[in-house]
């Protein structure tokens, strides 16, 4: 294969010049060592003299399945016996095979064979519908250009380098690099809608040079070569270059960027037919890349499970070596040893003690193996899956603007929503609607506010001033010149409009809200954005003239830069570079003088809850642009760091530049917002707004949302608190000592009293911003402290709410981790809508995406996904809960009944001399935990509603009870296990001389446990019960020929004929649910007896004080907009 570099250039402006293709052969393997790749358009080789070689790419076929027919048995059964669980059964089943023990291999084998047949069943399953989707895909139909023709293939068969055509609607079936389109100016528009959720159009462009090849015959005839970056999975960003060569041998080489790259999955809209070239194809390309290797959470109730498990397993090897123990110490006596009855065979008498006794300690271990739950992984399994489907039924998660309900990506985290400690969210667009409406701006100093006039174009008042007081005419216009320019805003024309110039018509698509706001706003005030055609873009000014701007750059806005720039050129030759940003990006690139005036309207809106952009421009000399010109040119062709170099091209380009004013626009807050954050506040969960907004803004914000109150003191570790001294670590210093001692005097030092005391004492919110916490993560060695870390942590571990603004999505992701370190590994919640926040979702415990107008970036990335902030209210103190309760209590009684069941079998070995007799027959001990108690507790822990869906949401308080892992802690397990002795104890003993099995009493107590009737626990717990008594009717019923002893034949029937037999049974089971019962009693009256007291102080506190009233401060952003 050859292997073609293109690394020297004679740069001219927008033109590339390339040396002959032979005077530039590299080694072979230079691409693999440069991490790129060569393409050959249409596998057509550059040069007829050279052999063509086809070249080595991976097919087109997607296989998103775990198994084939040939490896799905031992690789599915290898993946099954990693489970611990799984693991130990086989060991003991290995056991009673190969050593003489006192129980059937059946008793441990048939378990075992249902779990893994199930669980074999379920994953076959789930790999056979991955299968047939993959077939689906790889088997559709699409078409190739060969030898100028239409070539009909399958999906599969397409090869890197094949030249595709793409009718509208269908979907891509490789990543193309776009080459020509049926418009004239070469765009299509697409919809990533299966990619990245955004349904709204996107508009992907072909380079100029083949624009016009719309043909298969033109088509063919291109020869040309990509070099692109290696397959990598993010979905906005793409590298490359074609080099299109003619008949002269010169090759035009032109950049390619995600602009360019259509991607597998993404569908063809309004667009009747694309020619594009495949560049990666099958497992290469971007979506597939996208789907492996996501990391799996665990969640803090499958480690209780580990540790149950492993206090069990010490449990069972307590027994075994107790019962293995006084074995030898009974058959100390000779008469023991060897009774007149049981007499030792000679090969008996001839084995090693130290063999027999191992021997015997494996017996006892196989006897009381069915301590372990093996079923109880399969049953836990099951009971998130299905339980997940709650969430996405849930009529209250619909929301019928976006005609979409919660989704969940990951059902192994359900129990995970009701131990949440830390919620960290994003502002805009979370707590906000992302909604934007232009609301006034500022000029050159002057605000302006109010509707279009015809003879001056702009109103303004700005307290004192007069209406003549205003700006220059020549800065208005110039302002809004810059916003009808300065963006990447498309239009979407209705098919009944006649020309551009019908600009009511007009539909601007972007994908932020932002620009749209802002282009809407200058539209308002006469300057309207018309759109772009052959690279020139069309405003119409308040005279109702077309003026004509040639676009000559776009300096794309990053999150880093938080700025955009445009390079335009007038009508009379003019250069011209339009900027808008954060006033953090803006003021220090612009004139000093001209910041002192724009800066109080930029604070004061700040503070007003607005967003805030400044908007700069600066003229640009023809020899600085031909330099510019060439440098971002050298950038943009760049396959090697080519982000790093664009971005330090655009930092020395937006330099010098003169500020025209800002904008406000307002983002609404989101219905319920407020309430939603008082709920989870009163929950005792600590709440942390995370955004990259000025502090201001997103101060008022929070004011709005409730997370600070009125009477809240608030913390500030801000730039501007620290820069009052010329060392600013001293000056951060003295504020976290300050900080630290004023908390630590107000709060108790018990964390677990630390919830309850946020209503009793001052509350106290904490505010630092980006840089403070870059330096209190980055501290110098030599400042006079370094543990600012520490101190920081304390500090936010005693306030209710924490709000950091001007955050980079890295830092967001660094204070979840911090906080996931702490003392205690508390769970945290990331919620946000953008693709800034998909960092900080994947970073902590529990991930929740809102299907929000950013994209649906973070709602793919996430675990659960919502359409609004105000359903994680419901999602945490309703279904998390329930969740919890539900699972905690399915474990802690997987563990309950299988001692209970197993503990007779012990204490019956103290009345039959140690001798590993066993008390069950073997089709009990096989059909326990299969048939008699497996489908009541799944049922109970899928239905169970111990308190209903309505007092949840209503009183977060209840929320705290269960926080810390509460039900599975050391207390919850002990009691569980004390139970399980005493009703153990109790069965054996009652039932000395009746040899009963306990069934009956598990599902009596799941019964007495159920708070939430259905006909479904009716049906599972009684109907268990039913099979119990048929089963056993029916097995101790028939001579069963295959049996060689059958101890259980009539014994069943002839037991309930007696009345003393049904009367011992009755008594034993009230016996033993007796304590249950009592404490049941108690906890009501003591519960009754606190709602009276309650009652009665809300009664007398009515009488002398009046119901509180919502401060005016605290008024959403909704209410504010009516007092403009």
């Amino acid at each position: 294969m050859f292997r073609r570099s293109f690394n020297r250039f004679a740069y001219v402006p927008d033109l590339v010049i390339l040396q002959t293709w032979k005077e530039q052969r590299p080694c072979a393997g230079e691409e693999k060592r440069v991490g790129t790749r060569t393409v050959f358009v249409g596998s057509h080789p550059i040069s007829s003299a050279d052999t063509y070689i086809a070249q080595r790419f991976c097919d087109n076929r997607i296989v998103s399945s775990k198994y084939t027919l040939w490896n799905f048995l031992p690789k599915n059964l290898f993946e099954q016996f990693r489970r611990i669980a799984n693991f130990y059964f086989l060991i003991i089943f290995l056991v009673q095979v190969t050593v003489d023990t006192p129980t059937s291999p059946v008793t441990s084998g048939l378990p075992l064979f249902f779990v893994i047949t199930v669980t074999a069943i379920k994953q076959g399953y789930e790999d056979w519908l991955r299968h047939r989707a993959d077939n689906e895909v790889n088997k559709r139909t699409v078409y190739i250009i060969e030898n100028a023709k239409r070539v009909r293939k399958e999906s599969e068969k397409i090869k890197v380098g094949d030249v595709v055509e793409v009718q509208a609607n269908e979907t891509f079936p490789c990543d193309l690099v776009l080459l020509s389109s049926c418009t004239i100016d070469g765009i299509c528009y697409v919809t990533t809608a299966s990619l990245d959720g955004e349904s709204n159009c996107k508009t992907h462009y072909a380079v100029r040079d083949t624009i016009a090849l719309c043909t298969a015959e033109s088509i063919d005839t291109l020869t040309a070569a990509i070099e692109c970056e290696q397959p990598q999975p993010d979905l906005y960003k793409f590298v490359g270059r074609i080099n299109i060569y003619s008949n002269s041998r010169e090759a035009v080489a032109r950049s390619l960027g995600p602009e360019n790259l259509l991607l597998k999955g993404a569908t063809l809209k309004n667009t009747k037919k694309i020619y594009g070239v495949a560049v990666y194809t099958g497992m290469e390309t971007k979506m597939a890349l996208n789907y492996q290797g996501k990391s799996q959470k665990r969640s803090a109730v499958e480690k209780s499970i580990n540790v149950f498990l492993i206090v069990y397993l010490f449990i069972l090897l307590t027994k075994a070596a107790v019962c293995t123990t006084l074995k030898y110490v009974w058959q100390s006596t000779p008469y023991n040893n060897e009774p007149w009855y049981n007499q030792k065979t000679q090969k008996e008498r001839d084995t090693v003690k130290v063999l027999k006794i191992f021997t015997d300690f494996l017996s006892f271990m196989v006897l009381f193996n069915f301590i372990i739950p093996v079923s109880m992984y399969v049953t836990v399994e099951m009971q998130k899956f299905l339980g997940s489907f709650f969430i996405s039924w849930d009529k209250d998660f619909y929301d019928e603007e976006i005609n979409e309900g919660a989704l969940v990506n990951t059902s192994d985290l359900n129990e995970e929503l009701g131990q949440v400690d830390y919620v960290f969210t994003d502002k805009t667009g979370t707590l906000t609607e992302n909604s934007m409406e232009f609301i006034e701006c500022c000029i050159d100093g002057y605000k302006y506010k109010g509707v279009t006039q015809e003879t001056d174009g702009l109103s303004q008042t700005d307290g004192s001033l007069t209406y003549f007081d205003k700006a220059d005419k020549n800065q208005e216009e110039l302002f809004l010149r810059a916003l009808c320019l300065c963006h990447t805003v498309e239009i979407k024309r209705n098919d009944a409009v006649d020309g551009a110039t019908e600009s009511a018509e007009l539909t601007y698509v972007s994908s932020s809200p932002d620009e749209i706001a802002l282009v809407k706003g200058a539209k308002k005030y006469g300057f309207t954005f018309l759109g772009i055609q052959n690279d020139h873009m069309r405003v119409e000014n308040q005279r109702k003239e077309i003026e004509e701007y040639e676009l000559l750059h776009t300096l794309n806005f990053d999150s880093v830069r938080r700025r955009m720039s445009v390079i335009v050129k007038t009508q009379a030759g003019d250069i011209l570079l339009f900027c808008k940003g954060a006033d953090s990006a803006v003021f220090p690139r612009v004139q000093n003088h001209e910041i002192e005036s724009t800066k109080a309207h930029v604070d004061r809106n700040a503070m007003d809850g607005y967003r805030t952009l400044c908007v700069a421009f600066k003229e640009i000399a023809p020899d600085d642009y031909e330099r510019i010109d060439r440098q971002l040119i050298e950038a943009k062709m760049a396959l090697k760091d080519r982000e790093e170099k664009m971005e330090k091209v655009f930092d020395d380009i937006e330099t010098n530049m003169n500020l025209i004013g800002a904008t406000a626009v307002e983002d609404k807050l989101q219905d319920q917002a407020a309430e939603t954050i008082e709920a989870l506040h009163a929950a005792g969960l600590k709440v942390w707004v995370l955004t990259g907004d000025k502090m201001e803004t997103a101060k008022s914000t929070c004011y709005a949302c409730r997370l600070f109150q009125t009477s809240t003191e608030l913390l500030e570790l801000t730039t501007k608190t620290i820069e009052e001294s010329e060392r600013k670590e001293d000056r951060l210093h003295e504020l976290l000592i300050e900080y630290r001692k004023k908390l630590v005097h107000e709060f108790p030092k018990s964390t677990r009293s630390l919830k309850s005391a946020w209503t009793e004492h001052q509350e106290y919110g904490l505010i630092i911003d980006g840089s403070t916490l870059s330096l209190i993560l980055n501290s110098s060695q030599d400042s006079s402290s370094n543990n600012y870390k520490s101190i920081f942590l304390q500090i936010c571990m005693k306030c209710t709410a924490v709000l950091c603004c001007r955050m980079a999505p890295l830092q967001k992701a660094q204070i979840v981790r911090m906080v996931k370190n702490l003392k205690g590994s508390p769970i945290t919640l990331s919620i946000g809508d953008g693709a800034n926040d998909v960092s900080m979702i994947l970073e902590s415990h529990v991930g929740i995406g809102i299907k929000g107008k950013e994209g649906r970036q973070a709602a793919r990335n996430s675990d659960y996904s919502v359409p609004k902030f105000k359903h994680l209210k419901k999602l945490l103190l309703a279904h998390g809960h329930l969740y919890y309760v539900r699972i905690a209590h399915l474990v802690q009684y997987f563990f309950y009944k299988n001692l209970c069941f197993i503990l007779p079998q012990f204490l019956y070995q103290f009345f039959c001399g140690f001798s590993q007799q066993p008390l069950y027959d073997a089709a009990y001990l096989t059909m326990y935990n299969i048939c008699f108690t497996s489908l009541p507790i799944l049922a109970y822990s899928l239905l169970e509603q111990h308190i209903d869906i309505d007092t949840l949401t209503s009183d977060p308080r209840l929320y705290m009870k269960i926080s810390g892992n509460a039900m599975l802690q050391l207390g919850p397990f002990l009691y569980w296990t004390f139970l399980a002795t005493f009703e153990g104890t109790v069965f054996f003993f009652g039932t000395y001389f009746l040899f009963q099995t306990s069934s009956l009493d598990e599902n009596a107590k799941l019964a007495l446990d159920t708070r939430f009737w259905t006909w479904i626990n009716h049906f599972v717990i009684w109907g268990s019960l039913a099979f119990y008594v048929f089963f056993s009717f029916f097995w101790g019923g028939i001579i069963w020929s295959f049996l060689k002893q059958q101890r259980m034949y009539f014994v069943f029937a002839q037991m309930l004929s007696s009345i003393s037999t049904w009367l011992a049974i009755v008594l034993l089971i009230f016996i033993s649910l007796f304590p249950e019962i009592l404490l049941i009693v108690l906890k009501n009256v003591t519960r009754r007896s606190a709602r009276r007291n309650l009652s009665c102080k809300k009664a007398s506190d009515s009488l002398s004080t009046r119901p509180s009233v919502r401060p005016l401060l605290l008024r959403t952003f909704s209410d504010e907009s009516n007092i403009l």
